[in-house]
């Protein structure tokens, strides 16, 4: 492996402003090919597609080779991946749409370990149409998400199930496989959110089993354009479609209005970034992303290991869950102060992170609240062992 964190530091013209970024949860820094991608876009002629000239043209490459980019990413077929805003905008078109055939007691089952992303937009939707919203628990230790519960969870009532593949909060990876086995012993369709799982995990759609699987640039310093990605093409077609065209087809037909183009540029060359962490990887780009995501996982499993440990030893830090598998983001609150008071302190002192209140999503449910919340601390590609040991020892000297 060549995970290089130096070389890779070099590509962020962000990381000048001499702070320390640990604000991963928020999406990671902007990598200057992105940048770069997106301004030539600008640039250029670029209109709607349709058209028998270059500017036409070259709007409709940008849209296939922004398919064939995530398809890459996520080992899929480039006609199955639908492309818009953000992941929460995606989602909530998604069950819009789904929802159209639901009918009052039929179920949903999401999970206390997902974002509001990936929770808000079932619950609407479930909601206007009178089905039921069912929760799968979290170990509140742990921080883990029992798999087993979810034999008990779904029934022949039970339209979809939405979990997430990792935890932008606590870091937990649930046992994603065991849950889309239960799922689909019932025939419910299973909407897995990678958001926070797609910066440091080789994904593979068809290997996980899941029906739709849901990714966002912005995690991994693209721009904002997320993508839903259908394991079978096919399904998208008995979907009800949303577009403004009557005759839209295939991914179409969950895509509103014009894409934006320049935004489009910068997620095919974030994703070549991804594919170039490890500069010893070599292939095709998906064999490349397979390689470097997987030297990324392993480098920030160390990371993670050493700054688990550290923490651990200070006394008047308390670590949030600590679960099997994870993805390097973790939280964890202060004996005797608030989050908000450790974020600002941490903030003098040159280091970025957020506060999280505990009163919504996975801390809610944790309880944080009533320990004065939690700091969340969600480390990036660019993160280095030097960062690691100056947060530990701004933590050790907050007494």
């Amino acid at each position: 492996m060549a995970f290089d964190v130096a070389r890779i530091r070099g590509l962020f013209p962000a990381l000048g402003d001499g702070w320390i970024h640990f604000d991963g949860a928020a999406g990671m820094l902007v990598p200057e090919q992105v940048a770069s991608a997106v301004s030539t876009a600008m640039r250029a002629p670029v209109s709607g597609p349709g058209g028998a000239f270059p500017a036409s043209q070259r709007a409709e490459s940008i849209v296939t080779a922004a398919r064939r980019a995530v398809a890459d990413l996520v080992g899929a077929d480039p006609a199955a991946v639908v492309l818009g805003p953000s992941s929460p905008v995606m989602l909530r078109r998604l069950c819009d749409a789904l929802a159209e055939r639901w009918t009052i007691g039929d179920e949903v089952v999401v999970s206390r370990l997902d974002e509001q992303a990936n929770l808000a937009p079932w619950q609407r939707a479930a909601k206007r149409v009178g089905a039921v919203v069912r929760w799968g628990e979290i170990d509140i230790e742990t921080c883990e998400l029992p798999a087993w519960q979810y034999e008990q969870l779904v029934s022949a009532r039970t339209k979809a199930v939405a979990v997430t593949l990792a935890s932008g909060s606590v870091g937990t990876r649930p046992d994603v496989p065991t849950i889309i086995e239960f799922a689909k012993r019932v025939g419910a369709l299973v909407v897995v959110d990678a958001t926070y799982a797609a910066p440091f995990l080789p994904l593979d759609i068809t290997a996980l089993g899941a029906d739709v699987m849901v990714v966002s640039a912005q995690a991994w310093g693209g721009p904002s354009v997320g993508a839903l990605v259908f394991r079978d093409p096919e399904l998208i077609e008995r979907i009800p479609s949303v577009s403004l065209d009557p005759m839209a087809r295939g991914a179409a037909r969950l895509e509103l209005g014009p894409h934006a183009y320049p935004l489009l540029a910068g997620l095919i060359a974030s994703i070549d970034y991804l594919a170039g962490l490890d500069d010893a990887a070599s292939g095709s780009r998906r064999e490349r992303l397979v390689t470097s995501l997987g030297s990324a996982k392993s480098y920030h499993a160390g990371l993670l290991a050493q700054l688990s440990t550290e923490l651990l030893s200070l006394r008047h830090i308390m670590v949030i869950g600590n679960a099997m598998r994870r993805i390097p983001a973790l939280a964890f609150a202060v004996a005797g102060k608030k989050a908000p008071e450790v974020a600002e302190y941490l903030a003098s002192q040159g280091l970025c992170a957020f506060a999280d209140d505990g009163a919504a999503g996975v801390f809610a449910s944790l309880g944080v609240g009533e320990v004065g919340g939690a700091v969340r601390i969600g480390l990036a590609h660019y993160s280095n062992v030097f960062e690691i040991n100056q947060l530990v020892r701004v933590l050790e000297e907050l007494r």
